[in-house]
């Protein structure tokens, strides 16, 4: 998820890497933590916080990942 934000947000941005990452950040933050809000109020699923932090940290990777295939290759 991360990772296709970074790419998507460098689309839309492709001449400002940091508010790209910033964006495509508040996003993975606001999906993870959406899906567990979303949980607890239809009751589908189970709340838990740290689900939604282990998100933050996969969707962090994945933009890491891409951030630097952006700096190494020069995309």
């Amino acid at each position: 998820m991360g990772g296709t934000l970074q790419l998507v947000g460098h689309w839309l941005l492709p001449h400002a890497a940091i508010m790209s990452s910033v964006l495509a950040f508040a996003v993975v933050i606001a999906i993870s933590y959406g899906f567990e809000l979303f949980s607890l109020v239809s009751g589908l699923g189970r709340y838990d916080v740290y689900d939604a932090i282990a998100s933050v940290i996969g969707g962090v990777s994945g933009m890491a990942m891409i951030f630097w295939a952006q700096y190494k290759f020069g995309w």
